[in-house]
């Protein structure tokens, strides 16, 4: 279906008339390799989120997580990022396949800046590489090496604006039923629901 909003936005001239031009700055600011602040920064880690396409440009976004500093830096040009067990979708492990060109976004709690992380990607199962990538005492199931092209901090303005680290500003916990999204759907009665959210919740504290 064509596009009929007349105030779409459809040109870089367009959009760089609103929003002006980047700094000067700007130049120092992104990095060709993992500088010592970035280096801190990602050791400090304990989350970060994944950002692969398929060939075809399809997008996909997953959390990666584990205790800080769970990403490895291997050299200033290279990271290692475990897989571990999860629901077996791998659509961002998939995508890597089809085109290795990633985006990463590491964050730490409580702190408002981020550090983005683009590249390319590949997967390997060097033993060597899976045991250093190690937690709980199980080996990662896969690693991904990331090769840096762009790394560069973003402003805090987004989580100040969010108050994502202030906890009187969060609403009262809101959980997911893994089970009325399954097994409702498959004809399960309320029993069924609340075994299977038990059994979502013992995956989480046996399974990681």
């Amino acid at each position: 279906m064509p596009h009929t909003d007349p105030h779409r936005i459809s040109t870089v001239e367009q959009l760089r008339g609103i929003v002006g031009e980047a700094s000067a700055l700007v130049q120092y600011k992104l990095w060709k390799t993992i500088e010592p602040a970035a280096e801190e920064f990602i050791q400090r880690s304990p989350f970060l989120l994944l950002s692969t396409a398929d060939a075809e440009g399809n997008q996909d976004v997953s959390p990666k997580g584990d205790g800080p500093g769970f990403a490895v830096i291997e050299n200033e040009t290279t990271l290692l990022i475990p897989d571990r067990k999860g629901n077996k979708l791998v659509f961002g492990l998939q995508n890597i396949l089809l085109n290795p060109h990633v985006g990463l976004l590491f964050l730490i709690p409580g702190t408002g800046e981020t550090l983005r992380v683009n590249g390319t990607a590949e997967l390997t199962l060097d033993p060597v590489i899976l045991d250093r990538l190690s937690a709980r005492g199980k080996p990662a199931s896969i690693a991904i090496r990331v090769t840096v092209q762009e790394c560069f901090f973003h402003c805090a303005k987004a989580f100040l604006r969010a108050q994502l680290w202030q906890p009187d500003s969060w609403l009262p916990e809101y959980r997911i039923s893994f089970g009325k999204l399954l097994v409702s759907k498959m004809g399960g009665d309320d029993a069924a629901v609340q075994q299977f959210d038990q059994f979502v919740e013992q995956d989480y504290k046996h399974n990681l």
